[in-house]
Formats: C-alpha cells, sequence, structure tokens
C-alpha cells in the first residue's frame, strides 16, 4: 500500500473525526474514579461515539467480520462479533499494559494510571488519539513516567513538516526517553490514517537519523510512543490475541495524536481544548 496524500476535501473529513475524537477523551475524564471498572468507561465512550456523535468506534470487532459491525437504533451490536475481533469500542491499557488492553469489569483503585484510546469514525473517516488517566493520586514514578512520554510525543510533533524524516523523528524521541533511563517499545508503532484506520507508513518511535520516509505536505498520520518504566521488552497475551503488557511488568505509559503534515508544518487534528499547539 502507497502512502495517500490527502485531498482538501479529505482533510476536512479528517478534522472532523479528529475533533470527534478528541472529545470523547474531554468527555470521559469526569468518570474516571476509584471503584469504576474499565468496562463501564467503555460503555459511556460507546454510547457517546454512536448515540451523540453519530459516528463509530472503529475497534469494534475490529479484526473480525464483518467490520464496521452493524449496530440497531440502541447502539448494540446487531450480529455477533467475527472470530478474533476487538469486543470493545476503546482500548483501555492499565498499569503494565503497553497497549490493546480490553475493557473489563475489574474496578480501578487509587493510584492506577492508564491509557484510553479511541478512534471515531465519522463518515468514512478515522480520528485516533489517546490520553493517560490516572485515578486519584499518582506515584511520583507513574507521573514521572507519563510526563516524560507526553513531552516525547510533543517534541516529535514539533519536527512535523514537509522534508523531515520519520527516522529524525524517531531518534529524537527514543533519544529523550532513554536519557531518562526509561525505554521505548519497538514492536508497535504509529501510522498512516485517513479513511483506512492502519494506513502507511509505519511510524516508529526509535530510530537513525537522516533515514526513513520523508514527510509531504497532505499525508495523515499517528505518533503514539509506548515509554516502559523498566525493559523494553513486551509480551503479547495469547488467550486474549491482543492485551500487550511489558515483560519485566514495569508500569507502561502513551499518548497519542493524530497529525496533519501541512505546507509549513503540522496540524493536530486531534489537539483537546487543554492543549496549545
Amino acid at each position: 500500500m502507497s502512502i495517500i496524500l490527502k485531498t482538501p476535501e479529505q482533510i476536512e473529513g479528517m478534522r472532523v473525526a479528529g475533533r470527534l475524537a478528541a472529545e470523547v477523551l474531554e468527555m470521559i475524564g469526569q468518570h474516571v474514579k476509584k471503584g469504576v471498572t474499565t468496562e463501564e468507561l467503555n460503555r459511556i465512550c460507546h454510547e457517546h461515539i454512536v448515540k451523540v456523535q453519530a459516528g463509530y468506534p472503529a475497534t469494534l470487532n475490529y479484526g473480525g467480520q464483518p467490520y464496521p459491525m452493524p449496530l440497531d437504533d440502541e447502539g448494540n451490536p446487531t450480529v455477533p462479533f467475527g472470530e478474533g475481533g476487538f469486543t470493545k469500542s476503546i482500548c483501555t491499557s492499565v498499569n503494565d499494559v503497553v497497549c490493546h488492553g480490553i475493557p473489563n469489569k475489574k474496578p480501578l483503585k487509587n493510584g492506577d494510571i492508564f491509557n484510553l484510546d479511541v478512534t471515531v469514525i465519522k463518515d468514512g473517516f478515522h480520528g485516533d488519539t489517546s490520553k493517560m488517566f490516572v485515578v486519584g493520586e499518582a506515584t511520583p514514578q507513574a507521573k514521572k513516567l507519563m510526563q516524560v512520554t507526553q513531552e516525547s510525543l510533543y517534541l516529535a510533533i514539533d519536527m512535523v513538516k514537509p522534508g523531515a524524516r520519520l527516522g529524525d523523528i524517531g531518534y529524537a524521541i527514543q533519544k529523550y526517553v532513554e536519557r531518562q533511563g526509561y525505554s521505548v517499545v519497538r514492536e508497535y508503532c504509529g501510522h498512516g490514517i485517513g479513511e483506512v484506520f492502519h494506513e502507511e507508513p509505519q511510524v516508529t518511535h526509535y530510530g537513525r537519523p537522516g533515514t526513513g520516509v520523508e514527510l509531504q505536505e497532505g499525508m495523515t498520520f499517528t505518533i503514539e510512543p509506548m515509554v516502559n518504566f523498566g525493559k523494553r521488552n513486551v509480551k503479547l497475551n495469547k488467550k486474549d490475541g491482543w492485551t500487550v503488557t511489558t515483560k519485566d511488568r514495569s508500569l507502561s505509559a502513551q499518548w497519542e495524536h493524530t497529525l496533519l503534515c501541512t505546507a509549513n508544518g503540522v496540524e493536530v487534528l486531534t489537539k483537546r481544548q487543554e492543549e496549545s499547539f
């Protein structure tokens, strides 16, 4: 699959989807508290996307058939899940879960940190973003990990412009994170995005300067560094086929934005109101 440079009409569709995805993260914060389950957070996000935004949660049955899954008037699936499909409308990756955590019935407890990853499909376009949340008060170690991870995303965003290379961006993330004593996950990466959830190019969060795809005006893609408190090694839960954890059970953090490479730099399509770019 080649890289798709978006037309002005497609970019406008991406803007709408990106704003809706950001809105989900803005909305859900008030519901994050001790005792709530990630399954309940999934329900709230699902209903907001389907009933309020008239969109579709891209992860629901992702990897299964059919996709997207038809929903009834109440926003519930109308057919059984396809084999292997992701069964929830958001990903919730708690503590040592790196990515693709499946919402469940386990109550969140004080001090838990987790990444909530949401992708909204609106009129055929995808907006993909994630944010770290804290239940109650996080430990100083967890706070610093989340801060460094977010800072690595922001410094990468500042580098996006025509002519920049993905190898330089990945190297900058890796260098910044490793200087703080943390490690960057290499098995999972950012990606091109548009009318297809995952397009070219792959956007790694490590790399060599002067290498990789050269950015062009009209490219839309995600940057989503996954940073571990301990070693970078991860493992996949073979039982559910989705959940990825740190191999040494150390904490992990992730932040993500969908970006547009413009003529002069970058537009953050999933910018939240709390952010200034």
